[in-house]
């Protein structure tokens, strides 16, 4: 008996879907983001601890740009939805913001206080926030973009998929771009993961909270990135995605990182030279 396309047990998802059991050594990148975070955070100037909705996690780190009305990006961290903050993302801003960006990055409740959908609303919650408050920090309102990285891709899409004017009377097009990166965004198969007992998922959530289940009929342009080492779940999460982007008339781009897994992609953020970072900033020269 399948329980999700061709899995039939918990075990076959979870060789797919729970990255640490399948990347002995992990922790290492752990360790690595969160001292380059700190060196990060004594290079840059930042406003830490910026609070950009009701609840106490909600939460923002911002880098400016040395420049006024500089693009900004928003990076949403990942941690399947249940670890991490924003502190250990802080190393993401550095090549960014030397090359005129300005970064926030966000920090959100974490499951199983809250649901998958009340993390997608504070997320967008940030983007509120920033259309009235980015200025202050050398921030252009008009070009904002989004990224996110595993968990972060699905919240990333999920950004992408707002409706900005008919629920927030915001410009249709406030965010100008994503670029989800090892996201998942069919969640699932998660249901039938180790990760259940945390995320709690039910069927009305997976239907609500998957972006391959809600795709727009309009949005912004998108650049998916996956790891060439991820798992063959990760590609075809990725490629999906983007297809059904495309379908519904919309740009999309989807690439893969060479040599990278799901940790050591994120490294490509401060690799000016790499495929992954130069795709964001065309992205963002592009729009302006």
């Amino acid at each position: 008996m399948k329980i999700y396309r061709d899995f039939s047990s918990q075990e076959e998802i979870d060789a797919e879907y729970n990255i640490g059991a399948s990347l002995p050594g992990w922790e290492s990148y752990l360790d690595r983001y969160i001292a380059d975070s700190e060196q990060a955070r004594k290079n840059l100037e930042c406003a830490l601890d910026i609070q950009y909705g009701p609840t106490l996690d909600e939460q923002c780190d911002i880098f400016p740009a040395a420049s006024a009305n500089s693009p900004v990006l928003v990076f949403i961290h990942g941690g399947y939805w249940r670890a991490l903050s924003s502190k250990e993302f802080s190393f993401i801003a550095d090549a960014l913001v030397t090359s005129g960006v300005t970064v926030v990055v966000s920090n959100y409740s974490l499951c199983p206080k809250v649901s998958i959908a009340e993390i997608s609303r504070q997320n967008r919650a940030l983007i509120v926030w920033l259309a009235s408050n980015i200025q202050q920090y050398n921030g252009d309102p008009d070009r904002v973009f989004v990224s996110g990285h595993s968990a972060g891709g699905q919240l990333t899409a999920m950004v992408c998929s707002s409706d900005w004017s008919g629920e927030y009377g915001l410009p249709h097009d406030m965010v100008k771009g994503g670029i989800p990166i090892s996201g998942v965004f069919d969640l699932r198969p998660l249901r039938y993961s180790y990760l259940q007992p945390v995320l709690r998922l039910s069927h009305e959530l997976i239907r609500e909270q998957s972006p391959y289940l809600n795709i727009p009929q309009s949005g912004p342009p998108m650049l998916i990135s996956v790891g060439e080492k991820e798992s063959n779940e990760f590609h075809r999460q990725t490629e999906n995605y983007a297809q059904a982007w495309l379908a519904n008339g919309m740009s999309s781009q989807s690439q893969v990182e060479a040599d990278d897994d799901h940790f050591s992609i994120l490294f490509n953020l401060v690799d000016t030279s790499s495929l992954l970072f130069t795709g964001i900033m065309e992205m963002i020269n592009g729009a302006n």
